[in-house]
């Protein structure tokens, strides 16, 4: 860059000339003379540091009260209806000997199903928590390119996978170029190709098949009450076919932790909050005019489930997006939409 001070008028030349200067970018312009032409090269963007996001710290939880009360609480009822039990099998026996017999085995099966409940629901916990383990850990992996350690998440996810005989053939590309690959982000990125690309077709079609049965009842049910109670059960199906798909297995409780994730991921992304914007999108353009109000509601209430289901994929899936396109509701909304459409006329 020439100096300010001297008005100079529009001229060529060459680098390779006498006159000319290339300053360096940290050099001090006053050491040159004032004479000739001096360049100061301006940095280039793609040379600059890329910063890269860091991965949000997790909280520490505090000591939680909530759960210590809620355990007491039904350690308590267990203790109440254990010794419920007891007592009525005594009085079986006092009445008689058979009833006695029955009510020890009625008692027995009782105890045996509660104990393989509770193995099934700590299980499915377990499980679930270990898939949000790998997200979390795959997601610094993306952030610090730690080769071991993509190396050890992708052993645990082909191990996960096993389960699923449709990701036979991926657990073989995968092994078969795992070698060949140094980064760990890389490693991480063709993990996701490999395992999550079949996984998240089908869940798309699970998303998609969800949203049109709830556009499709809400639209021509005539009760408010039999809309909201079919939104839950679908909602709720959704939800469990979307985790089991991803190799998890929820139970009672393992469903309310996701449901509780899933609304917090969509209360964090501010998925809620877009609602006005959805309905520009999809009942924008004239289409509105040829919709019928309860079939612009329906489109609507299976948009929100869609809403929902994509929540869930963030929350259920394994790896998070990197290598492969996120799906979004635009997509969703306009097979919706094409679908409906002549339903309504």
């Amino acid at each position: 860059m020439s100096d300010p001070s001297h008005a100079r008028r529009p001229a060529t030349f060459k680098l390779g000339d006498s006159r000319v200067t290339v300053l360096d970018i940290e050099a001090e312009p006053a050491r040159f003379a004032r004479d000739g032409v001096r360049i100061m090269p301006e940095p280039d963007p793609a040379a600059l540091p890329v910063p890269l996001e860091d991965v949000l710290p997790i909280p520490r939880k505090g000591f939680r009260w909530g759960r210590l009360f809620w355990s007491a609480v039904g350690a308590l009822t267990l203790l109440g209806v254990g010794l419920g039990v007891a007592n009525l099998v005594q009085d079986l026996f006092a009445r008689s000997q058979g009833l006695g017999y029955l009510g020890s085995t009625l008692a027995a099966i009782a105890t045996l199903a509660l104990a393989v409940i509770i193995v099934r629901e700590a299980l499915g916990l377990a499980r679930l928590a270990k898939i949000e383990h790998l997200q979390a850990r795959a997601t610094k992996v993306l952030v610090n390119d730690d080769r071991a350690e993509s190396r050890a998440i992708v052993h645990e996810l082909t191990a996960l996978a096993h389960e699923n005989p449709h990701l036979a053939h991926a657990r073989a590309v995968l092994k078969m170029h795992s070698a060949d690959i140094i980064d760990g982000a890389d490693m991480i990125r063709l993990a996701e190709r490999e395992l999550m690309a079949p996984l998240d077709q089908e869940a798309r079609r699970l998303v998609s098949a969800a949203a049109q049965r709830v556009s499709i009842v809400t639209a021509i049910s005539p009760r408010a009450l039999v809309d909201v109670l079919f939104v839950l059960a679908a909602s709720l199906r959704l939800v469990r076919q979307l985790a089991r798909l991803y190799g998890g297995r929820p139970g009672a409780l393992g469903m309310i932790a996701l449901l509780r994730q899933t609304i917090a991921h969509l209360a964090i992304t501010g998925s809620l909050a877009a609602s006005d914007s959805l309905i520009q999108q999809v009942l924008g353009h004239g289409i509105a005019a040829k919709l019928s109000t309860r079939l612009g509601e329906g489109i609507l209430n299976g948009l929100l489930t869609a809403r929902l289901g994509l929540a869930a994929i963030d929350v259920t899936r394994p790896l998070p997006f990197s290598a492969l396109p996120r799906p979004v509701v635009s997509d969703l909304a306009l097979e919706l939409v094409r679908k409906s459409e002549p339903q309504g006329r």
